[in-house]
């Protein structure tokens, strides 16, 4: 499958860029376990427009994680260029547009999802960011806004005419938001009458190696997108692969190895974002990481009397409650792995108006 000049080799795997979970440090992680594409959580072109440290700091991202793409939001025509043209500068291997997240805040201003309810002005906008970009653009979409305006292969269709390189679908509606079973015969569908020359990307349900899988073979899209699987779990890329290939899922990691991906992880948040910011948004990580380990409330409970980063470690890596009989080695020391972030590049416009010089 090739996405433009990114070609990213037979039936590939996404990370879905998921607010609040695909920042670089969790897209390292599932990089090094096979995931071939991965994106920054989505971010707000009005707050790139204007400067908003948390718009900004979402574009930053290691080199190592290439091929990499900077996914925008914004139902504004004027800002969703300006946004284009400040992503597009960062570098990125490509430029994704959220026209799929069904949130209130969102679909309200034409954003996400609600430029499901304006084709005419959803083909403008795309426009508009394929005007700006030097890189490939891509889309990701739902099936529609509501079940009385399925649209989707008339949008497929209408995006590839535009020239997006790739079209992402998830296969449910915005009224679903994220609920019921994802429409998987609706990408059969789209693959066999809505997009022509341009691959297309099955999200939705693709939690276990097994539907991964099962959504490549009954649908027949080029690639799969994995959200909500992979929280907690960035071994489901590894799985997945090792699937495809052999019909034979690998054992689970073993709670040594579980342990001491958690701590990296938690490392590289801190090393990313500053201790105490760190330790404290790792703290809705734990619950997918050991889901479905005996102790794991506890365990969980445990880390969260703690605010620094060596006061965590110290708690998690000693746990015995789970598997009292494992000898995990307590790596006090542990420090994040060798990468430099690519720090945001912005317009004179934007450093202005949040005084930086990046």
């Amino acid at each position: 499958m090739r996405i433009g000049d990114i070609d990213l080799g037979p039936r590939p795997l996404f990370l879905a860029p998921m607010e609040d979970v695909s920042d670089p440090p969790f897209r390292i992680i599932c990089k090094r376990y096979g995931a071939d594409m991965l994106y920054t959580e989505f971010i707000s072109s009005g707050g790139l427009v204007h400067g908003a440290e948390g718009s900004v700091k979402k574009l930053e991202f290691y080199e190592e994680e290439r091929p990499v793409g900077i996914q925008i939001f914004g139902g504004d025509l004027e800002q969703v260029r300006e946004a284009a043209r400040i992503a597009d500068a960062q570098e990125p291997d490509l430029i994704d547009i959220n026209f799929g997240c069904p949130v209130k805040k969102v679909v309200c201003k034409d954003g996400g999802a609600g430029i499901l309810r304006d084709l005419p002005k959803m083909e403008a906008l795309t426009a508009a960011v394929i005007e700006q970009a030097t890189r490939p653009v891509t889309v990701k979409t739902r099936l529609g806004w509501n079940d009385e305006s399925l649209k989707i292969l008339e949008v497929a269709r209408m995006m590839e005419d535009v020239g997006v390189k790739a079209l992402a679908v998830h296969a449910r509606t915005r009224a679903q938001m994220y609920r019921g079973e994802a429409r998987w015969e609706w990408l059969k569908e789209i693959k066999e009458e809505g997009v022509r020359d341009i691959p297309l990307i099955g999200n939705g349900d693709a939690t276990t190696p097994e539907k991964i899988k099962a959504m490549f073979d009954e649908t027949g899209v080029d690639g799969v997108m994995v959200g909500r699987g992979a929280i907690g779990n960035p071994w489901i890329f590894r799985d997945a692969k090792a699937f495809l290939e052999t019909g034979e899922i690998p054992p689970p990691p073993s709670w040594e190895e579980r342990i001491s991906v958690v701590a990296e992880h938690l490392t590289l948040k801190c090393a990313w974002l500053g201790e105490r910011k760190g330790v404290l948004e790792m703290r809705r990580m734990y619950g997918g990481y050991f889901k479905g380990h005996r102790g794991a409330s506890h365990l969980r409970m445990a880390l969260m009397d703690h605010k620094e980063k060596d006061a965590v470690l110290e708690v998690m890596l000693n746990w015995r409650e789970d598997e009292p009989d494992l000898q995990v080695p307590v790596a006090r020391n542990i420090q994040p792995i060798a990468l430099k972030p690519i720090k945001a590049r912005l317009p004179k416009k934007a450093r202005m108006a949040i005084g930086s010089t990046a």
